[in-house]
């Protein structure tokens, strides 16, 4: 098998359509060479714990309201590409991403990651919910077949915060400088959201070396 890290943050878009588009791949070849591990990066760590008003972040990150939705015209007709609904209109507040993080890393230890990061992302971009709420993240986990009774707890303690920033501070001392970022077999890294059919050809190459050096 073949590692493939990603670093990615639940509230970047390119990341959701990134996901989706390697998702059509991996189906399309049952039999992938791949296994996957997601990896924290937070595009606002400095983000007030309780997050913020989301007009008012993307008005001030951007420089107005006419600059956002400039911006975010390419995330909407790629969403629109890849088949997915985006509620912007729906989303009030732009969340810490730290506990989400939190609950990925947890779920990687139960084997439960796919379907928390995929939750995270439906959570927040189809569905306009908080996810830096923690009855949310709790939700989340407890739909993904995780004890919420035992994440409540660990989001109530400051488990594994340091780790999670830390391992987003290395990513960035990498070069990492946006997301998504695949790094495959610890060597290559591609950044941003690919297309499906890059991910087969990727696939389909590794495949062949691996036939062919047995």
């Amino acid at each position: 098998m073949v590692k493939l890290d990603i670093i990615s943050d639940p509230i970047c878009p390119w990341c959701y359509i990134g996901k989706t588009n390697l998702d059509r791949a991996l189906e399309q070849i049952p039999d992938h060479p791949f296994t996957i591990e997601w990896h924290p990066f937070q595009l606002n760590p400095t983000m007030k714990p309780e997050g913020m008003d989301r007009r008012a972040y993307l008005e001030g990150k951007f420089g107005g309201k006419d600059a956002a939705v400039k911006a975010y015209a390419p995330v909407l007709q790629a969403a629109e590409v890849a088949g997915l609904m985006i509620d912007f209109a729906g989303m009030k507040r732009t969340p810490n991403t730290i506990d989400a993080h939190r609950l990925i890393h947890w779920a990687g230890i139960e084997q439960r990651q796919p379907f928390v990061v995929q939750r995270l992302f439906e959570a927040y971009f189809r569905d306009a919910r908080d996810i830096g709420d923690r009855d949310v993240l709790l939700d989340i986990a407890d739909g993904c077949e995780m004890d919420a009774g035992v994440i409540g707890k660990l989001l109530d303690s400051d488990a594994d915060i340091e780790d999670m920033q830390n391992r987003d501070a290395h990513s960035r001392e990498m070069g990492v400088s946006s997301v998504p970022t695949f790094i495959v077999a610890n060597q290559h890294a591609v950044p941003g959201s690919q297309p499906t059919e890059m991910w087969v050809k990727v696939m389909g190459e590794i495949m062949q070396q691996i036939e062919a050096a047995k």
